[in-house]
């Protein structure tokens, strides 16, 4: 009998309670567009943000549904997917604490453009739309970081659109493997491990691949050592050589 091998992923747990003051303020620091306010502004900033709880595989909103507010992560893991036309949901992207989702529009009547689901349980600070605005007329500062990153997260999306019709999934998947390595990896026995349980089909939806084809590829770089993986976990052995397959 093949004895099962245990995660290394270590999968967190929250409550709406833990999400301390000291914590809030640190989150929202941590914010690209409110990075460079003094920790006064931030403090009267953190007044208008309340905290909502979700547990792990739990919708917070659908794609269409009235865009109300927009979310920061003080704990936990959220995943942002697509609904496309032919009845298959994409993953776009893996939120972890610090990153913000939901609406940055002012507008009252704007929609939510994607879906966003719970990976883990999770405590997130939430702002309506009508406080949103008075900050961005408070701080201009904060108005102009705002387009930035609009403007930033636009040119991620072509990015990822170029690279979904122009590469094999072999690269799609590689260069995947390494933006989330990036954003998640954390030094372990078994290698640079992408801290989030991550499923083989949750990879084909970031990649445009089928599950099979996600499955092959993925047990083909295991072969090749450059990764190590487990039940939904996903460890890099060897970054130049996955690096060097997606270019």
């Amino acid at each position: 009998m093949v004895k099962r091998r245990k995660t290394p992923v270590i999968v967190e747990t929250t409550e709406p309670h833990l999400c301390s003051t000291d914590l809030r303020l640190t989150i929202l620091h941590s914010v690209p567009f409110f990075a460079g306010l003094p920790h006064e502004a931030i403090a009267g900033i953190n007044q208008l943000f309340h905290e909502k709880g979700y547990d792990a595989g739990e919708t917070i909103y659908v794609a269409g549904d009235p865009a109300r507010s927009l979310m920061i992560i003080a704990e936990g893991r959220v995943k942002l997917l697509r609904h496309t036309s032919i009845g298959k949901d994409i993953l776009l992207d893996l939120l972890i604490p610090g990153e913000f989702f939901g609406t940055l529009s002012t507008a009252a009547e704007s929609e939510y453009q994607d879906t966003a689901v719970a990976m883990t349980s999770i405590c997130a600070l939430a702002i309506e739309y009508e406080k949103f605005r008075s900050i961005l007329l408070e701080y201009p500062a904060v108005s102009m970081k705002v387009l930035d990153t609009v403007s930033g997260r636009l040119a991620a999306a072509h990015a990822t659109i170029q690279r979904l019709s122009s590469q094999t999934a072999e690269q799609r998947i590689a260069a995947t493997l390494l933006r989330l390595a990036d954003k998640l990896g954390e030094k372990h026995e078994v290698g640079l491990l992408i801290q989030t349980p991550l499923s083989r089909d949750e990879l084909a939806d970031m990649t445009g691949a089928t599950p099979e084809t996600a499955s092959r590829v993925i047990s083909q770089f295991q072969k090749d050592g450059l990764i190590e993986t487990g039940r939904q976990w996903i460890a890099i052995t060897d970054s130049q050589g996955l690096r060097t397959l997606a270019e």
